[in-house]
């Protein structure tokens, strides 16, 4: 009778789950310890976030930013299953899918990210908007249509929330918007981008200057209605008039990851070992959002796209060697510095002693972002229309 090779499940397919299984199915593995690798995403896509925004600019196509898994885990062994995790008994080390299969594990990848949370104020949930998916961006693009399409005079938009998604999000709408838009920034800090190099934030400002966007600092929001949203400002309320409203701020860990009986921080994150291990679970990672990680040098994780790239390379390896008898490594992070786009053409990078905005900081994010792509076919395909689709633009123009 032959023997079931053992099993890797790897909940959530973003980052970090995806970037696990693809490297995982790339480590050395003789024939016989070669795992069956099963990847779980509630979506039937992958998304590339930090490239969404241009999404709503027109400067990029979805099949670009957001690849089918099947298309993606073509001829790399890993199963895709689309589904949502219903429920995981760790203690019988099986996971619960809705409407679907259930499946045993030996080695378990809790990469499910957060979602953003809609009930910090009263109407978000039904009229505020999050940005977070592609089905978020489609919803935005239609709302958006409808608005371009009116006989309105402007397009009013609050965008709440000013940190790294709030300002970029804002710099691409009032650039697709023009002189029609009407745009205001709600942040309940005194700064905006309170965790960015003074760099980033200065090029950040001047852009949202130039493009005309309110800043509201110090600021609540009390409400949203269905055409207003109510701003609370130094104990003074004022309630104005609105078309969209976009939520950007705060992320919660899914309710399925806080019900587990696991070590958890005051957020629900799941507190690993710095090799990403859950503790007193070894056979189940973490990593991404909800994971409350320190690395080997002792520093709190972040929770960004790039630690979770980062994250992915060590999980693989250390599944790896837990299950061929080699050591496993601490996870040590690298910030790598941080883009952002300020607008078509415009970005600010900041890493390695280097500080650039402009143009060259929006190539550079490009390029960078193309390297993270997450298979050499994809990056080619993506690429190759990079390089084409000016010069057919060119063509089509003359």
């Amino acid at each position: 009778m032959t023997e079931q090779p053992t099993r890797v499940c790897i909940l959530g397919g973003g980052f970090g789950g995806l970037y696990t299984a693809l490297r995982l199915s790339q480590l050395p593995w003789e024939k016989s310890q070669r795992p069956e690798i099963i990847l779980v995403d509630h979506n039937d896509r992958f998304v590339f976030s930090p490239l969404l925004y241009e999404l709503l600019t027109g400067e990029l196509q979805t099949w670009e930013i957001a690849p089918p898994f099947e298309e993606i885990l073509a001829n790399t062994g890993v199963r895709f299953t689309q589904a949502a995790v219903a429920g995981i008994d760790v203690d019988e080390r099986r996971v619960h899918l809705q409407d679907g299969p259930e499946f045993s594990y030996e080695r378990l990848v809790l990469a499910l990210g957060g979602e953003t949370p809609l009930d910090m104020a009263p109407g978000a949930a039904e009229y505020a908007i999050p940005f977070r998916t592609v089905a978020d961006a489609y919803r935005l693009e239609e709302r958006l249509r409808i608005l371009e399409e009116s006989d309105a005079d402007k397009i009013r938009v609050a965008i709440v929330g000013g940190g790294y998604c709030g300002v970029e999000l804002a710099c691409k709408l009032a650039e697709r918007l023009g002189e029609r838009g009407r745009l205001r920034l709600v942040e309940l800090s005194d700064l905006i981008l309170r965790t960015s190099p003074d760099f980033n934030r200065d090029a950040a400002h001047k852009a949202l200057d130039d493009r005309k966007v309110w800043i509201d600092l110090e600021t609540g929001v009390e409400s949203i209605g269905p055409d207003t949203i109510s701003l609370l400002y130094k104990g003074q309320l004022d309630t104005i008039p609105v078309d969209l409203v976009l939520w950007t701020v705060g992320t919660r860990v899914a309710p399925v990851v806080r019900s587990l009986p696991l070590k958890q921080n005051n957020r629900g994150q799941l507190t690993t070992t710095s090799t990403l291990q859950i503790v007193d679970h070894p056979e189940i990672f973490a990593l991404g959002d909800l994971a409350d990680s320190l690395d080997a040098e002792g520093q709190q994780v972040p929770s960004t796209a790039q630690a979770a790239f980062q994250q992915a390379d060590y999980t693989a390896w250390n599944i790896w060697a837990s299950l061929t008898g080699r050591p496993l490594l601490p996870f040590r992070y690298q910030h790598l510095g941080e883009m952002m786009t300020l607008g078509t053409d415009n970005a600010t990078f900041t890493g390695a002693g280097i500080k650039l905005d402009g143009p060259l900081a929006y190539l550079t994010r490009r390029l960078a972002y193309l390297y993270r792509m997450p298979t050499l076919d994809h990056k080619l395909k993506v690429g190759f229309n990079w390089i084409a689709r000016p010069v057919l633009d060119l063509l089509a123009g003359g």
